[in-house]
């Protein structure tokens, strides 16, 4: 008896209409604009419209999906919100708010705290989901990012947050789909880095006051940037690796294997490097240097411009590989189309 599997029958995006340019972020942080370009891997990015929530964001994204699919909402069993988790309020699930507005009456709701490894983990629970419960066949997952909001620009430790942008992101994942199997995930966590990017007030350890605000303490922040390089120097590379490898061969397969890697955006000099690693050039792989980095959005959104862009062939083994803040690193393999 074959195993359970789970597939990808669509995917779909949505950004927002206005973009802030390189050269617009240059003069808003007296940062060169060919530093953005060319060190940030960013000629643009998009930005959520005053009013406009990552819950907005991932409706307009998961409204686009279901239409294309022609997939009745009322015929969704989960929706899995795996975004950013800035969200409309603070203690506060998304994932009940955007289920209602889509119509997905019957659905129950699933929030995912991941940040920026939010896609690869989302697959991995929304297949488990689907393979291991008879009531769960359809799976709607949905993200978004409204961080551009939590950049201060004037904060030279949080500089490598200046590429965070706006977007959202949705899939369907469906049990026994024919085609775009997602096949196995791994992932690592290195908490010696739990505490460097944060928020720094607004919860139980330092609650909001008018001195928190005064300070600026509810944007995002690095509280010991050195450190955190270091850290990051000595283990980022590696761990990525790592989890590519595992979760290659998890799904039967060597990174030799790998046909195309949908990365998390980052530094262009990191991405270079994560390639060369993996023993992959330009060609096979997908850079979002008009959007920047969208939280969780990133890997799913890639994904979908492979797709739309006709470079994805049946067969072909598609590692998703992300990090996010706390540190983990997670890599999912999925098999596009139907293998040959």
């Amino acid at each position: 008896m074959a195993e359970p599997s789970a597939g990808i029958a669509g995917i779909a995006s949505y950004l927002p209409d206005k973009q802030v340019s390189a050269a617009e972020l240059g003069a808003a942080s007296g940062i060169p604009e060919d530093v953005f370009v060319a060190r940030f891997g960013l000629h643009a990015k998009h930005i959520a419209a005053d009013g406009q929530h990552v819950t907005d964001l991932a409706r307009e994204a998961a409204s686009r999906l279901l239409a294309e699919l022609g997939t009745d909402p009322a015929d969704i069993d989960a929706v899995v919100y795996f975004g950013s988790t800035w969200k409309n309020y603070p203690v506060w699930q998304a994932a009940p708010r955007i289920a209602h507005e889509l119509g997905c009456d019957r659905a129950f709701a699933l929030e995912l705290d991941y940040t920026s490894c939010g896609s690869p983990v989302a697959l991995r629970v929304a297949k488990a989901l689907a393979v291991t419960d008879p009531r769960v066949r359809r799976v709607l997952l949905v993200g978004a990012s409204c961080e551009s909001r939590l950049v201060d620009y004037a904060n030279r430790r949080a500089r490598f947050m200046f590429s965070f942008g706006d977007g959202a992101v949705a899939a369907l994942l469906v049990r026994g789909h024919p085609v775009n199997p997602v096949l196995e995930t791994s992932m690592v966590t290195d908490g010696s880095l739990s505490l460097h990017v944060k928020v720094p007030a607004g919860g139980s350890a330092r609650p909001a006051s008018a001195a928190t605000v005064a300070r600026r303490e509810h944007l995002l922040d690095v509280a010991d940037l050195d450190g955190m390089r270091r850290r990051l120097g000595e283990v980022s590379l590696e761990n990525f690796l790592r989890v590519a490898t595992e979760a290659a061969k998890q799904s039967d397969l060597s990174l030799s294997d790998v046909s195309f890697v949908v990365p998390i955006h980052m530094k262009r000099s990191m991405q270079d490097k994560l390639l060369e690693r993996l023993g992959l050039d330009e060609e096979r792989t997908v850079y979002l240097e008009d959007t920047g980095h969208m939280s969780g959005v990133d890997n799913l959104l890639g994904l979908d411009r492979l797709h739309r862009a006709g470079r994805l062939h049946d067969g072909d083994a598609v590692l998703l590989l992300a990090a996010g803040v706390g540190y983990t690193w997670a890599a999912t393999v999925l098999r596009w189309g139907a293998a040959s």
